[in-house]
């Protein structure tokens, strides 16, 4: 007599009840389940390695590379020479680092300038908040003249540093890729189109060189494809975040020229949204396309005395120029006339490569894979692996651990900062590994305790539907509000959707359906996890929530090939289920466990000392009129040595209003000898009489000292300002708040001064006009100590500020 008919041999729909075993209300119910569990745990680790691999640096080529090649061992010998010492615009340093890459490009046969002007700032930078910023620039200009240009390819980088550090890796590393490229490229044959090399200057000031040579030098008055070389860290795979709009003709070159091709279309959104800026930011403002790309780990030394040669991942350096040289050549040889494409694209890498498709596309793929999912529940009916009532409830509870791992996370880096209040002030922890995988653990330990608290109760297959619906709502609200960031959510739903549907649909026993959903999982894996791994160098343990949410995401990718981790308890006595419970909550005690013990590693290892000291922050304002003197940082929670100089708090913003900054402590200081910039008036007339007389002011500025820039604020109490002029060039009136409405920053001043034009209308009998100029370095102040051999500087472009002011009524 045979067995009798069941819904899994007739496909008849059943409703399963509280009887029904959880193993038995799964997508995947393999015989073997041990057996079952451990291949798919290998072919999942498998190709989560192979993806991670995939975004190692290659190796540096050495110094004996052939000279057509790029050599990070040539390369970093330029490094060596570019970061000798911090080489801040306008400095005696500056003017040195400028000769040696001169001296390199005229080596190489190349036609080489220098661009000597005046610009105002590109972009969004704080320099902007003391008032319309411009700076004295000299970009060097090389050019590779090609045989019959379409057009010209731009390798750009900038060669000056920040005051506080040498700049080894910002922007030493652009700048040295670029004259290693310039090697490559003259000893070979010459392109069709041109190559231009531009080492900008001011950029860490106010990307004036940039801005500065994409308005006025002749080379940049068509346009071109720019290349943008940087670095915000030490080390780390090279990622291409950011690039002109209707991208997809660029990223399509980019995928099958550069070498190592890293770069997300989620990364470009997130940067477009920022309001962080770069050289890159002065070309997008014109005439042209192109790709920006730096190295990010690693960002503890960035703008830092840390920032020094030796402190460089040279397969960063290798990556980089690699790169660079790959898509030079590839542009070098392509019709520059049309690479804007009326669309950008969604892009990701692989193993091997970088996956694209048209932009188009987002919100099609995210609407099928909803579709995906609901036929996916649909059939989970049919075949009696759920309930409506249960699939309901799957889809409600897998918003649990959507919202609390990132919660989680940021709870945890909230009590890592309580205990240690100096990470506070870095972009991320000195060795932050621990960490990294400390929210990793945590996030898996939420996933863990969620499933095992539901999963027999709702049933593996209903959660797994719940957490493929989410994935796949969110791919539309990305494919709505973020386009190149859905495919994270869209294609990890689509394809655990149509995983499921297979298990579901073709194969009741055997191998198959854990084949299925395990491919399925994989396409999670080599989307999320190099996501997950990119975000945290991206943004920082600050923000470790968002790595913790995708991790979560991969996780609910992958639930069904989690689900094989638990013991199949149905069918066996009361005793045995029990213990099978227990055993299914082993995985998330397991993962807390290690969150807290990893947590704790990261504490014990990461300690400041004196080669990875805790970052301060101090600077020193004088008012010359006065004779009054003061410390200022903008540290919210002082180190126990910043805490010897500030005891208070107070807005500067009316004493020192270049400082652009609002509350900062403060503590009193000895006034030194130091002379506050002169203001000498050069011409005085007006025109009209009565309230709408207007006064033209022409003024000179000049520091008294070696200075790094110099600020020129109006009461605007005593008088409006219709116009103004700096260097011959106008300048935007743009009033501000506060008592000095109205003011100018200007970067790298001349020793002979600056001539400003100012036409007012004067308010009262005198115009007030408040003069300011900051040198960098404390050390020869009066009551100044030098700082313990673990306290450091911090990363600012404020840091170890001299600043003097002095009031003139004209």
């Amino acid at each position: 007599m045979g067995a009798p008919p069941t819904p899994a041999t007739t496909g008849a729909p059943v409703r399963p009840g509280p009887g029904v075993p959880a193993a038995d209300r799964a997508l995947a119910r393999p015989r073997r389940r041990l057996a079952a569990a451990a291949a798919a745990l290998v072919a999942l680790v498998a190709v989560g390695a192979g993806s991670l691999l995939d975004l190692r640096t290659p190796a540096p080529a050495p110094a004996d590379a052939p000279v057509n090649e790029f050599s990070a061992g040539r390369a970093y010998e330029d490094v060596q020479v570019i970061a000798a010492r911090s080489h801040v615009a306008g400095s005696p340093a500056n003017d040195q680092v400028r000769a040696h890459i001169e001296q390199q490009l005229r080596g190489l046969g190349l036609e080489t300038d220098v661009q000597d002007t005046v610009a105002p700032e590109a972009g969004q930078l704080s320099g902007a908040a003391g008032g319309a910023t411009l700076a004295r620039v000299r970009n060097v200009v090389a050019r590779l003249p090609g045989t019959d240009p379409t057009g010209r390819v731009f390798l750009v980088a900038h060669y000056d540093s920040v005051q506080t550090g040498p700049g080894g890796n910002d922007d030493a590393a652009g700048t040295s890729a670029i004259l290693e490229v310039a090697r490559a490229l003259a000893a070979g044959p010459r392109p069709r189109n041109d190559i231009v090399f531009v080492l900008t200057d001011a950029e860490e000031a106010c990307l004036c060189g940039a801005s500065a040579f994409a308005a006025s030098h002749p080379l940049a008055a068509d346009g071109g494809v720019v290349l943008n070389l940087e670095a915000r860290g030490s080390t780390g795979p090279v990622i291409m975040f950011e690039t002109s709009r209707n991208n997809a003709k660029l990223v399509d070159v980019f995928g099958r020229a550069a070498p190592h091709p890293v770069g997300t279309s989620f990364a470009v959104e997130i940067y477009r949204a920022l309001p962080n800026d770069t050289d890159f930011t002065a070309f997008l403002d014109r005439k042209f396309v192109g790709l920006n790309s730096a190295y990010i780990d690693g960002a503890a030394i960035y703008h830092t005395p840390l920032d020094t040669p030796a402190a460089m991942d040279r397969g960063s350096l290798q990556q980089h120029g690699d790169n660079a040289l790959g898509l030079a050549r590839e542009f070098g040889r392509t019709d520059l006339t049309d690479l804007r494409s009326g669309h950008d694209a969604t892009y990701f890498p692989v193993p091997g490569g970088l996956v694209r498709y048209p932009g188009w596309l987002t919100l099609p793929l995210a609407l099928l894979a909803v579709l995906a999912v609901a036929a996916l529940g649909w059939l989970t009916l049919r075949r009696g692996r759920a309930s409506t009532g249960r699939l309901a409830a799957g889809f409600g509870l897998a918003l649990v651990p959507i919202v609390a791992a990132p919660l989680a996370a940021q709870l945890l880096w909230m009590a890592i900062t309580a205990i240690r209040p100096g990470y506070a002030e870095l972009l991320d922890p000195y060795r932050p590994i621990w960490y990294r995988l400390s929210v990793l653990a945590l996030a898996a330990a939420i996933l863990f305790t969620w499933y095992a608290l539901t999963r027999r109760r709702i049933g593996p297959a209903a959660l797994a539907v719940g957490g493929l619906a989410w994935l796949a709502l969110l791919g539309v609200l990305l494919a709505v509000a973020v386009p190149g960031g859905a495919y994270l959510t869209t294609l990890p739903a689509l394809a655990g959707a149509l995983g499921g549907l297979l298990a579901l649909r073709t194969w009741q026993t055997g191998p198959w359906p854990v084949v299925a959903v395990t491919a399925a999982g994989a396409v999670g894996v080599v989307i999320l996890l190099p996501t997950v791994v990119l975000l945290f160098p991206a943004l920082g343990m600050a923000m470790g929530g968002v790595a913790a949410l995708v991790a979560v995401l991969l996780g609910l990718t992958a639930l069904p090939v989690v689900d094989l981790l638990h013991p199949q308890a149905g069918g066996q006595r009361a005793l045995r289920a029990l213990r099978a419970r227990r055993l299914a909550v082993l995985p998330a005690g397991a993962a807390a466990l290690a969150a807290v013990v990893l947590a704790g590693v990261g504490l014990a290892v990461d300690r400041f000392d004196a080669a990875h000291p805790a970052p301060t922050h101090l600077m020193y304002a004088m008012d010359a009129g006065t004779g009054q003197a003061r410390w200022l940082s903008h540290e919210t929670d002082p180190q126990p040595w910043t805490d010897d100089y500030v005891d208070g708090v107070t807005d500067v913003r009316d004493d020192f209003p270049g400082l652009g900054d609002g509350e900062l402590r403060t503590g009193p200081a000895q006034a030194a000898n130091l002379p506050a910039p002169k203001l000498d008036v050069l011409a005085d007339s007006g025109s009209g009489s009565g309230s709408g007389a207007e006064r033209t002011l022409r003024l000179r500025l000049t520091p008294q000292r070696a200075v790094r820039l110099a600020t020129l604020h109006v009461d605007t109490s005593t008088a409006t300002v219709l116009r103004a002029e700096v260097a011959g060039r106008s300048v935007p009136v743009e009033p501000r708040e506060g008592k000095w409405g109205f003011g100018l920053v200007f970067h790298a001043p001349p020793t002979e001064g600056i001539e400003v034009t100012l036409t007012v209308r004067p308010i009262a009998g005198q115009v007030a006009l408040r003069a300011m100029d900051a040198s960098d370095g404390l050390d020869a102040l009066p009551g100044f100590r030098a700082r313990p051999p673990a306290v450091g500087v911090v990363g600012s472009h404020s840091s170890e500020m001299l600043a003097v002011a002095r009031t003139y009524p004209i």
